[in-house]
């Protein structure tokens, strides 16, 4: 595993950001309790930014794959104005990954299979909670979680109409690596056509 300050160089980095970004992710999982947290910043149709942090669920050549509620702040924005930025934040190895990129839903069968994975409590909240629309109380929330379990007792529990997936497809990475007096290393893939350049910025 790379040391907290080692150099990143522009000449000896990966030529495929998907290779590199791998290298560092598998690097974070050692040292960080939630490698797979990232904040995913959106706009919506006014401009208005909004950031949240979200967790990361897949990610490969189609993309950087997360779940959420399709009616909440950022499921509005990403469907009025489908581009984001994802960031990762890995302090103790003092490392930063920005991706840029636009968006796009998965499929149903893709939401379906995920939902079906997840915790049943996390399932039944999933259905109780009207994300980021406002509750006169926590009881409220409680009970409603706890009607909908005793209505699904020993019943598969649906995926809701309005919980699934996004897919983030890169056009732009950008690695951040902690330098002593603030003379960080960055280094940034644009994509080319069917390849990337690859740019050292100054800090």
């Amino acid at each position: 595993m790379a040391g907290p300050e080692e150099p990143l160089d522009e000449h000896t980095v990966d030529p495929d950001p998907l290779v590199q970004f791998g290298r560092w992710f598998d690097d974070a999982v050692e040292v960080s309790e939630q490698a797979e947290a990232m904040a995913l910043a959106t706009a919506g149709v006014d401009g208005r930014p909004s950031v949240r942090m979200v967790l990361l669920k897949g990610w490969g050549a189609e993309g950087f794959t997360f779940f959420t509620n399709y009616d909440s702040r950022k499921g509005h924005d990403l469907t009025a104005n489908p581009v984001a930025s994802l960031l990762f934040y890995w302090q103790p190895l003092g490392r930063q990954i920005r991706i840029d990129g636009s968006v796009a839903t998965t499929s149903d069968d893709e939401s379906d299979a995920y939902f079906a994975t997840r915790p049943l409590g996390s399932r039944i909240g999933a259905i109780a909670s009207h994300q980021g629309q406002t509750i006169d109380s926590r009881a409220q929330l409680h009970t409603r979680a706890a009607d909908l379990r005793a209505t699904l007792d020993g019943e598969a529990v649906p995926r809701p109409p309005w919980w699934g997936g996004f897919r983030l497809r890169p056009t732009a990475f950008e690695f951040w690596q902690h330098g002593a007096d603030r003379l960080h290393d960055r280094v940034r893939y644009l994509a080319d056509h069917q390849s990337w350049r690859i740019d050292r910025l100054q800090p």
